[in-house]
């Protein structure tokens, strides 16, 4: 039950990236490839938009199971922005609504800006994302003409580096962020700080939580391996969650955990050292049999039970 990591090509949606995925996996294990389980349950851990390309992990079997973990991890982007046009969809997909002149400036007071944006903030979404309103995605208002009033949400900028400049209108930069953090919205804010406006022209995601461009292959790539049976490479479970805190069970307390009885946290964590996060219970092989936490009546709650592997 392993994830993934594609390289997601410029165009597609993650959707049409999955879609693609569970298509190889059917052609690799009919073909007599081993090590993947059936593609009936599958998923991705963190959408990306058409127009970016980069990480993105599709989960496979009980690794679908993983998705709202590695969607609260943080993510790493390299973003390029053109300074004096802003657009409805806050990128180049969208239509123009307005141009500002750009004032001159320089890389140094770029970077001042850049840097008055990192650490803890607030963001209010864009109107065209997925997030729901009554049921129905934002961006499905947008194109009927709605505004919908959106909420700030709070999020980390934790590092935010100055990668070219390009004058007198295109700024690359690098971002290191939390959950939730749109580089659309960060980019059409970054506009406004330098007296302009903005809108994002490349993104390219290069972490996601424990995953990174190092560990990823292209459908390209994933196509010529399937097509020559050749082994996959892939993320075990509990490699997946190893930006979590990690605890080995034995057997008998395994035993326990898989067959729903009630365990005391102090059995999982005798000297009270691993706070009240999610932890990832192991089992004596090294796999992942559960994803816990402790309970306010301290007995481990657990959030998600994982199978032993069948491929």
């Amino acid at each position: 039950m392993p994830v993934l990591v594609i390289d997601k090509p410029l165009g597609l949606t993650s959707f049409a990236v999955v879609k693609s995925v569970a298509r190889l996996l059917r052609r690799y294990r009919a073909a007599g490839g081993r090590g993947m389980p059936d593609p009936k349950r599958i998923g991705h851990g963190g959408t990306l938009d058409p127009m970016a390309t980069g990480v993105l992990p599709v989960c496979v079997g009980e690794a679908t199971k993983l998705a709202p973990f590695l969607l609260d991890a943080d993510k790493a982007y390299e973003a390029v922005m053109k300074l004096g046009v802003h657009t409805d969809t806050l990128d180049a997909e969208g239509q123009v609504l307005h141009t500002r002149a750009v004032p001159p400036l320089s890389a140094g007071e770029i970077e001042a800006t850049l840097a008055r944006f990192v650490g803890p903030q607030h963001q209010v979404p864009p109107m065209y994302a997925a997030l729901k309103h009554q049921g129905k995605p934002l961006y499905a208002y947008a194109r009927e003409g709605q505004e919908i009033e959106r909420q700030p949400r709070a999020l980390t900028i934790f590092e935010l580096v100055l990668q070219r400049f390009e004058p007198p209108d295109v700024v690359g930069f690098s971002v290191r962020c939390s959950k939730g953090t749109y580089v659309r919205v960060l980019a059409s804010d970054l506009g406004n700080a330098l007296g302009t406006c903005a809108h994002l022209v490349g993104l390219r995601r290069t972490l996601s939580g424990p995953f990174s461009l190092a560990q990823a292959m292209t459908l390209a790539e994933l196509e010529a391996r399937a097509e020559a049976s050749e082994s996959l490479p892939s993320v075990s479970l509990a490699e997946a969650l190893r930006h979590h805190a990690q605890v080995a069970l034995t057997a008998t307390l395994v035993d326990r955990v898989t067959k729903g009885q009630k365990l005391p946290w102090s059995e999982v964590d005798p000297e009270g050292a691993l706070g009240h996060g999610h932890v990832a219970l192991l089992r004596p092989d090294g796999s992942l049999v559960a994803v816990a936490s402790r309970a306010v009546d301290g007995m481990a709650s657990f959030h998600r039970v994982f199978n032993p592997e069948v491929v």
